[in-house]
């Protein structure tokens, strides 16, 4: 089953979810059966995990994705060799050099929303915190992206990004049809980029010195693949890969310390501002909030020949679902799986060693690019503002929606006081 039958199978994201956990259950970590017109098989034992995703890609391989409609050609939803020319082409910005030059950045927008919290906390307004975590990491990847702060018009046009990922459960099967149900919103995400593309293309670099936009623009001048839809799919791409995640991430995050004020308090006290210690102690409660709540919940993928898996003949022609929210959840691998405990990443032997067993962006040649830049983005965000407000929420969602992320269903107003 590719994609997009998946997304029409499920009359509620919280059947497919339950439906998946029943094989599972019934039937262990590979488990066949029927989901639509051809065979399905359900993957979440971390060794098949592995054999799949990161050992024979060519032979378990993506064929489109359930944000095209969104993304376009963009690296998320490419294929085959044309992949490879993009992901090669952005590689290098998500990684060493690359990420320091965007750590500025991303402090900047930290010390937006720090300031911006401050007047929360001495006003006692009541404000969402959901999206407090998209505005920060929207900012965050725009200024990335175009060395530019966003700004409150750029801002409000792109809540049309929110718009469509959320509908995209939703959308009639046809590609037509689909795409008429948000053609509005599209139309302005569309012309956001286009003038983006433009005023990068006619002027100087923004206050912040050129950005993910720059080195699209620069591979136009060399590469006749990069056409302005193309330039268009890949700026898409990386602000709905770079802030969508992030802030679905942060809000789940701070839920879970609603319910466990502890684990904030044991990370503050891990060492001080600035230490290896504190920064150790931040990042393993990120980790914990994406072994619940992995940005990659499920990851579907074609199989292009005969193979065996674990002892399993998989036929040709056969769709698989790689579940890591599953994998995360299994107690054979994770012990008391539904209990949030940052500790099992800061102790020795808390968490499986097996590469298959932990997976919040994916594992292999298709892992996500930005996975380094998502995790310091947060951990920048949280040393900030953990030591120095405490959120009370008004109230909190009763459950999760399943689409490309895993999202809180529901608002989440909050208020803030002084730590």
């Amino acid at each position: 089953m590719d994609a997009a039958a998946v997304e029409r199978w499920r009359a509620s994201s919280a059947e497919l979810v339950d439906l998946l956990a029943q094989a599972r259950a019934g039937l262990g970590g590979i488990a066949a059966f029927r989901l639509g017109p051809r065979p399905t098989v359900l993957v979440t034992d971390p060794r098949a995990v592995q054999h799949v995703l990161a050992q024979h890609p060519d032979r378990y391989v993506k064929r489109s994705h359930r944000a095209r409609i969104l993304v376009g050609d963009g690296v998320l939803a490419a294929t085959g060799e044309a992949w490879k020319r993009q992901r090669r082409l952005l590689q290098s910005q998500f990684t060493g050099t690359g990420m320091r030059r965007y750590e500025q950045r991303i402090g900047a927008a930290a010390r937006v929303t720090a300031e911006r919290w401050a007047g929360f906390a001495r006003s006692g307004a009541v404000f969402d915190l959901g999206e407090e975590m998209r505005r920060f990491a929207l900012d965050t990847i725009w200024r990335s992206l175009t060395g530019h702060p966003l700004d409150a018009a750029t801002e409000q046009e792109l809540t049309a990004v929110g718009t469509v990922v959320a509908a995209l459960p939703t959308l009639p099967a046809d590609a037509v049809d689909a795409e008429r149900a948000v053609a509005a919103d599209l139309a302005r995400i569309d012309a956001v980029a286009r003038h983006a593309i433009e005023a990068a293309r006619r002027g100087p670099a923004g206050p912040e010195g050129p950005g993910l936009l720059h080195v699209l623009l620069d591979a136009s001048a060399e590469r006749p693949e990069y056409t302005d839809r193309l330039i268009r799919d890949e700026l898409v791409t990386l602000l709905v890969a770079g802030h969508e995640t992030t802030a679905t991430t942060l809000t789940w995050l701070y839920l879970l310390l609603d319910r466990h004020p502890e684990a904030r308090t044991q990370a503050l006290a891990a060492g001080g501002e600035g230490s290896s210690e504190r920064a150790a102690a931040i990042a393993a409660l990120v980790s914990e909030t994406l072994r619940l709540y992995p940005s990659a919940w499920l990851l579907p993928r074609w199989t292009a020949e005969v193979d065996t898996l674990l002892g399993h003949r998989i036929e040709a022609d056969t769709d698989l679902l790689v579940c890591p929210y599953l994998t995360h959840r299994d107690a054979e691998l994770w012990p008391d799986p539904e209990r949030f405990d940052p500790r099992r990443f800061t102790t020795p032997g808390g968490r499986p060693n097996h590469p298959g067993a932990y997976l919040p962006f994916g594992i292999g040649a298709r892992a996500c690019l930005g996975l380094q830049f998502a995790l310091r983005e947060m951990g920048i965000l949280l040393e900030c503002l953990l030591p120095t407000h405490t959120v009370t929420f008004r109230s909190t969602p009763g459950k999760a929606a399943y689409s490309i992320t895993v999202r809180p269903d529901g608002p989440t107003p909050a208020t803030l006081t002084w730590a």
